[in-house]
This record gives C-alpha cells, sequence and structure tokens, in this order.
C-alpha cells in the first residue's frame, strides 16, 4: 500500500529554484531547512489552509501546493505536523498544483 501523501506550501519561485538545484530546501516562508533543521508539511488539505491563514495570508506572489510521498523520508510528526528532516528530493513530489484560498 502507498503512504500518504504529505502536503507543503511553498512560494512558486522556491519550487523553481529547487527543481534547478536537484532537491527542495525550503523549510517555511523565508526560512530554509538549514536554519531551521526540517521542513514544516501538513498532514491535509485542511491543516495546510490554517498555515496559508497563519503564516502566508499576506504574500502576493504565487504559492503552490507540493504533494509529496514521504517513503524514504525522515519524516517525524511533531505537534500534530509533519515534519521533514532533510532535504525532499525531486522525485518525492508527485504533484505540484497552484494554491488557491478558497478552492485548495
Amino acid at each position: 500500500m502507498a503512504a500518504v501523501s504529505i502536503l507543503h506550501l511553498a512560494l512558486r519561485a522556491d519550487w523553481a529554484a529547487a527543481r534547478s538545484a536537484g532537491d527542495y530546501r525550503v523549510s517555511t516562508l523565508g526560512r530554509t531547512l538549514e536554519q531551521e533543521g526540517f521542513i514544516h508539511c501538513s498532514r491535509d488539505l485542511e491543516q495546510l489552509r490554517g498555515v496559508h491563514a497563519a503564516f502566508y495570508g499576506h504574500v502576493s506572489d504565487p504559492l503552490v501546493v507540493l504533494e509529496i510521498d514521504p517513503t524514504g523520508l525522515d519524516v517525524r510528526f511533531e505537534g500534530g505536523f509533519p515534519h521533514v528532516y532533510g532535504p525532499i528530493p525531486l522525485e518525492s513530489v508527485t504533484a505540484v498544483r497552484p494554491y488557491e484560498p478558497t478552492t485548495a
């Protein structure tokens, strides 16, 4: 049985940079994996919407939702949120779609 995807809200520009670099290393808005120690993710769309409301509501840059297959990644659930310890390889991102707060 396939693992359930986890989600990450990203600036479209950060995702484009990751595609050039070969892996994704942004923890959350304005913070890198190296600065934070892990990459913040959400377990489902409802939790992702809460993250958007709390931290991204003021952002006007385009956002995307990364759907991530956690298989083989160091994922730890802390405070109810999945955190990925280490970079996310591009092949672990199974889908990317624009984030629209009302329809995502």
